[in-house]
């Protein structure tokens, strides 16, 4: 199956009964029917993302994600991509494709938090398998508003041009 390069759009820190979240885009607006993929993570990871895109938010001592950013750096290794490979109900999964000092490609299973926040302070690609985004997805609402705009204004354009000096009369 295709596996589809995404973008972090929004990442909400909840609290309390609010979940926190890391809303997944497809990178490329190419395919307008694939949607938005939400992620439900606990608030230390939403943080972990949110210090991971800005650096600035981060302590002095390095985090999890850091430390796991110098293990792989100093073993000579890199991180090729991160994959949400499957969902099961509302459990995601995800996978980290390494590529170790050998040249050999090691893949290692990851909660998708920890795989966004390792892909965010490495550079790395994040892609979701489509079968994830076809079950778990939420719809494109901005491309069937879009859509619907466009229908609406192909009607009122063949109104318009339907129209003749007789239908102004009194």
């Amino acid at each position: 199956m295709a596996q589809i390069r995404m973008d972090i759009q929004s990442i909400v820190v909840g609290g309390g009964p609010v979940a926190s979240l890391v809303v997944l885009r497809p990178h490329e607006d190419d395919d307008e029917s694939l949607g938005k993929l939400p992620i439900r993570i606990g608030s230390f990871e939403a943080a972990a993302i949110s210090m991971g895109i800005d650096p600035s938010k981060t302590s002095k001592r390095p985090m999890t994600h850091d430390l796991m950013r110098s293990v792989i750096r100093d073993l000579g290794a890199s991180l090729s991509r991160v994959i949400i490979t499957h969902v099961q109900g509302t459990t995601f999964f995800a996978q980290l494709q390494l590529c170790a000092a050998s040249g050999e490609t090691v893949w290692v299973d990851a909660r998708p938090s920890d795989a966004v926040a390792l892909a965010v302070r490495m550079h790395a690609p994040i892609f979701a398998d489509e079968r994830v985004l076809t079950t778990a997805s939420l719809p494109n609402f901005e491309s069937v508003e879009r859509d619907e705009r466009a229908r609406e204004e192909a009607a009122f354009h063949d109104f318009v041009e339907g129209l003749s000096p007789e239908d102004f009369a009194v």
